[in-house]
Protein backbone atom coordinates (compact mmCIF):
# COMPACT_ATOMS: atom_id res chain seq x y z
CA UNK A 1 0.00 0.00 0.00
CA UNK A 2 1.16 3.50 -0.79
CA UNK A 3 -0.19 6.62 0.85
CA UNK A 4 -0.34 10.04 -0.75
CA UNK A 5 -2.29 13.17 0.03
CA UNK A 6 -5.43 14.01 -1.89
CA UNK A 7 -3.50 16.82 -3.59
CA UNK A 8 -0.71 14.46 -4.66
CA UNK A 9 -3.27 11.96 -5.94
CA UNK A 10 -5.12 14.63 -7.91
CA UNK A 11 -1.80 15.83 -9.35
CA UNK A 12 -1.11 12.26 -10.52
CA UNK A 13 -4.57 12.14 -12.14
CA UNK A 14 -3.87 15.45 -13.89
CA UNK A 15 -0.54 14.10 -15.14
CA UNK A 16 -2.29 10.97 -16.44
CA UNK A 17 -4.85 13.12 -18.26
CA UNK A 18 -2.04 15.25 -19.71
CA UNK A 19 -0.46 12.08 -21.10
CA UNK A 20 -3.56 11.25 -23.15
CA UNK A 21 -3.03 12.46 -26.73
CA UNK A 22 -4.80 15.80 -27.31
CA UNK A 23 -6.60 14.50 -30.40
CA UNK A 24 -8.17 11.77 -28.23
CA UNK A 25 -9.10 14.21 -25.47
CA UNK A 26 -10.71 16.45 -28.09
CA UNK A 27 -12.99 13.56 -29.02
CA UNK A 28 -14.40 13.22 -25.50
CA UNK A 29 -17.95 14.50 -25.49
CA UNK A 30 -19.54 15.88 -22.34
CA UNK A 31 -17.27 14.08 -19.81
CA UNK A 32 -16.22 15.25 -16.35
CA UNK A 33 -13.44 13.64 -14.28
CA UNK A 34 -13.65 13.19 -10.51
CA UNK A 35 -11.63 11.74 -7.65
CA UNK A 36 -13.49 10.16 -4.75
CA UNK A 37 -12.12 8.45 -1.65
CA UNK A 38 -13.97 5.13 -2.00
CA UNK A 39 -16.44 3.45 -4.36
CA UNK A 40 -20.16 3.59 -3.50
CA UNK A 41 -21.40 0.95 -1.06
CA UNK A 42 -23.10 -1.00 -3.87
CA UNK A 43 -19.78 -1.40 -5.76
CA UNK A 44 -16.80 -3.67 -5.01
CA UNK A 45 -14.34 -2.29 -2.42
CA UNK A 46 -11.46 -2.79 -4.86
CA UNK A 47 -13.00 -0.82 -7.74
CA UNK A 48 -10.27 1.49 -9.08
CA UNK A 49 -12.43 3.63 -11.35
CA UNK A 50 -15.78 3.79 -13.08
CA UNK A 51 -17.33 5.32 -16.17
CA UNK A 52 -20.91 6.48 -15.68
CA UNK A 53 -22.70 7.64 -18.75
CA UNK A 54 -23.75 6.78 -22.26
CA UNK A 55 -20.90 5.57 -24.49
CA UNK A 56 -20.54 7.35 -27.82
CA UNK A 57 -21.44 4.10 -29.60
CA UNK A 58 -24.85 4.06 -27.89
CA UNK A 59 -25.86 7.67 -28.46
CA UNK A 60 -28.49 8.41 -31.05
CA UNK A 61 -29.92 11.58 -32.53
CA UNK A 62 -32.10 12.16 -29.44
CA UNK A 63 -29.26 11.95 -26.96
CA UNK A 64 -27.88 15.07 -25.41
CA UNK A 65 -30.72 17.51 -24.91
CA UNK A 66 -30.21 18.44 -21.29
CA UNK A 67 -27.98 15.43 -20.60
CA UNK A 68 -25.68 15.74 -17.62
CA UNK A 69 -22.01 15.13 -18.33
CA UNK A 70 -20.77 11.56 -18.30
CA UNK A 71 -18.58 10.91 -15.26
CA UNK A 72 -15.24 9.21 -14.95
CA UNK A 73 -14.38 8.64 -11.30
CA UNK A 74 -11.09 7.39 -9.88
CA UNK A 75 -11.16 5.97 -6.36
CA UNK A 76 -8.17 7.00 -4.28
CA UNK A 77 -8.48 4.41 -1.51
CA UNK A 78 -8.57 1.28 -3.68
CA UNK A 79 -5.81 2.61 -5.96
CA UNK A 80 -3.52 3.33 -2.98
CA UNK A 81 -4.25 -0.09 -1.43
CA UNK A 82 -3.56 -1.82 -4.77
CA UNK A 83 -0.12 -0.26 -5.30
CA UNK A 84 3.21 -0.93 -3.58
CA UNK A 85 4.86 2.42 -4.25
CA UNK A 86 4.30 5.81 -5.82
CA UNK A 87 5.59 4.77 -9.26
CA UNK A 88 3.14 1.86 -9.35
CA UNK A 89 0.34 4.19 -8.21
CA UNK A 90 1.06 6.66 -11.01
CA UNK A 91 1.11 3.80 -13.53
CA UNK A 92 -2.20 2.40 -12.27
CA UNK A 93 -3.82 5.85 -12.31
CA UNK A 94 -2.81 6.21 -15.97
CA UNK A 95 -4.11 2.72 -16.80
CA UNK A 96 -7.39 3.47 -15.01
CA UNK A 97 -7.81 6.80 -16.81
CA UNK A 98 -7.24 5.14 -20.21
CA UNK A 99 -9.53 2.25 -19.25
CA UNK A 100 -12.43 4.53 -18.30
CA UNK A 101 -11.95 6.81 -21.33
CA UNK A 102 -12.12 3.69 -23.49
CA UNK A 103 -15.52 2.88 -21.98
CA UNK A 104 -16.69 6.33 -23.08
CA UNK A 105 -15.76 5.30 -26.62
CA UNK A 106 -17.71 2.05 -26.26
CA UNK A 107 -14.77 -0.31 -25.74
CA UNK A 108 -15.71 -3.08 -23.30
CA UNK A 109 -13.56 -4.81 -20.67
CA UNK A 110 -12.89 -7.90 -22.80
CA UNK A 111 -11.48 -5.78 -25.63
CA UNK A 112 -9.45 -3.66 -23.19
CA UNK A 113 -7.92 -6.80 -21.67
CA UNK A 114 -7.10 -8.11 -25.16
CA UNK A 115 -5.35 -4.80 -25.88
CA UNK A 116 -3.34 -5.07 -22.64
CA UNK A 117 -5.18 -2.40 -20.68
CA UNK A 118 -6.35 -4.73 -17.87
Amino acid sequence: MVEVTTEEFEDAVSAALDSVPPELMDMLDNVAFFVEDEPPADQPDDLLGIYEGTPLTERDWGWGAGALPDRIVLFQGPLMRFCEDREHLEEEITITVVHEIAHHFGIDDDRLHALGWG
